[in-house]
C-alpha cells in the first residue's frame, strides 16, 4: 500500500477530496494530514473523515527535522501539497525526491511565484484579461511553481467573470483532477 501524508494551510477542500478519493481504494492510503495553520478548517474537516490532522510549527519545518523524522517514522511514500503555503525546504526535497505533488490555481508558468496563491492569483488572472485559466499539478522543486508538470487542465473565461467566479472555476477543476491524477502518478511509480 502506497502511504501518503497531506499537506494544507487551509479550509481543507482539497485535502477531504483526496481522503474521500482514496477511502474508495485499497492501493493507497492517507495517513495523516499536517497542516501549518492552528486555525485551519482543515482540523474539522479530518476529524470527521477520522484522519489524523497534526499541526506543526515553523521551527519544526525549516531549522529542525521534526517533519522529516515524522514523514520517515509514518513510512510516508508521496507527500501532497493541497493548498500549502510554505516553501518546502532542501531536507524534504532530498529525502522525497520527485515524490512531493503540488497543485496551483493558474496555468503555470504564469501566475506562479512567491505570493501568488488563492485569490491573489485569480485577481492576477482578471487583471490581466485573461480568456482561460485553469489549474497545474506538478512535482515541487526548490523554487515556488517551478517544478515538472505533470498535469494542466483549462476554464474558459469572459469579461463577466469575477476573481470569485474564477476561484469557482478553478475549484471545480481541483475537485475533477487532482485526486485521479495523484493516483495516476503513483500507481505508476510507487
Amino acid at each position: 500500500m502506497i502511504r501518503i501524508v497531506v499537506f494544507a494551510s487551509g479550509s481543507g477542500t482539497n485535502a477531504e477530496n483526496i481522503i474521500n478519493h482514496f477511502n474508495k481504494t485499497d492501493k493507497v492510503v492517507v495517513t495523516n494530514v499536517l497542516c501549518n495553520n492552528p486555525t485551519a478548517k482543515v482540523f474539522d474537516r479530518c476529524e470527521k473523515l477520522d484522519v489524523p490532522c497534526s499541526l506543526f510549527e515553523k521551527t519544526d519545518f525549516f531549522k529542525e527535522n521534526t517533519v522529516l523524522h515524522f514523514l520517515q517514522q509514518e513510512q510516508t511514500d508521496f507527500i501532497i501539497l493541497a493548498g500549502f503555503l510554505w516553501k518546502i525546504p532542501a531536507n524534504l526535497l532530498a529525502a522525497f525526491p520527485n515524490k512531493i505533488i503540488n497543485i496551483h490555481p493558474a496555468l503555470l508558468p504564469k501566475y506562479g511565484g512567491k505570493g501568488m496563491y488563492g485569490m491573489h492569483v485569480h485577481k492576477a488572472v482578471k487583471a490581466n484579461n485573461e480568456t482561460e485559466t485553469g489549474i497545474t499539478i506538478h512535482y515541487v522543486n526548490e523554487n515556488y511553481d517551478e517544478g515538472a508538470i505533470i498535469f494542466q487542465a483549462k476554464t474558459a473565461l469572459s469579461s463577466e467573470d469575477t476573481p470569485e467566479t474564477i476561484a469557482e472555476k478553478i475549484h471545480v477543476l481541483e475537485q475533477t483532477h487532482f485526486p485521479k491524477i495523484i493516483e495516476n502518478v503513483l500507481l505508476s511509480n510507487g
